[in-house]
């Protein structure tokens, strides 16, 4: 399917790994130009050089921060042009058990998680209204649909992005902007991976054999790659899906059945 994507300028949070960084490579192939977001200037470097050849751009900065993350859309827009496309893929909240929460744990998954996120949407979503088209679309894990016990300030979090998500997308329609979030569940990404480790430590067993044990629950009996999460958000952003905006597409083979 051609995605009519060609020469777009994709500006993507989190692009330095996981989900973000499979999102770049998807975006380049469909001969987009790139610019990748997140805090860590080495590990920027090192995802740009693992990309396949193409423009891209990459930026370092704390977008929990509003003012930052106003520069940063002021100096990305004068240096490589005007942004058509944000894919917000930043933020990991941490995961604590419910009896272990405190106040400073949810206002931890908000400038882990939420502010990133508002704080880029909001000055380009003006601009994308006032050129009269955009696309945004936000990776928001699936804790925010079905809360899991240890990690509810990032599923509070991540319900508070789907809101707005949908709220937004129906403020913008008219000036041409359309928003739109993706729920991936489990995904092969290294933040897994850390958990897996985790996970094997306090248990005494192997990453590969927890693995093995939370695919079995799962309707696919397998995480998602992150290519498979990255594929849905290209989509979601491109013309192709031109009538589809403030939608919460459930990325999850399965794991949550519901109906919403």
């Amino acid at each position: 399917m051609e995605l009519q994507l060609k020469g777009e300028h994709v500006l993507i949070t989190g692009g330095s790994r996981g989900i973000g960084l499979a999102c770049a490579r998807e975006f380049l192939r469909e001969q987009c130009r790139v610019t990748l977001v997140a805090r860590d200037a080495a590990r920027l470097e090192q995802a740009r050089a693992s990309l396949p050849p193409g423009d891209v751009g990459i930026y370092a900065a704390d977008l929990a921060e509003a003012s930052a993350a106003h520069t940063l859309v002021e100096r990305v827009e004068q240096e490589r042009g005007p942004v058509a496309i944000l894919v917000n893929s930043a933020g990991a909240p941490r995961r604590t058990p419910a009896g272990e929460l405190q106040p400073g744990d949810w206002e931890g998954a908000l400038r882990s998680k939420f502010l990133p996120y508002i704080n880029m949407i909001s000055p380009l979503v003006q601009r994308m209204g006032a050129r009269g088209k955009g696309s945004i679309v936000n990776v928001v894990g699936l804790g925010g649909k079905v809360p899991a016990a240890i990690s509810l300030p990032g599923g509070a979090a991540n319900a508070a992005l789907m809101l707005a998500t949908a709220g937004l997308a129906a403020a913008w329609g008219p000036k041409g902007v359309r928003i739109n979030a993706v729920n991936p569940a489990l995904t092969r990404t290294e933040l897994l991976d850390d958990f897996l480790d985790a996970q094997a430590r306090a248990s005494g067993s192997t990453p590969d054999a927890v693995l093995e044990e939370m695919s079995a629950r799962l309707p696919l009996r397998r995480p998602a790659q992150p290519q498979e999460v990255a594929d849905a958000v290209v989509y979601l952003a491109s013309p192709r899906a031109s009538y589809i905006s403030g939608a919460i597409l459930s990325v999850d083979g399965a794991t949550a059945a519901t109906v919403v």
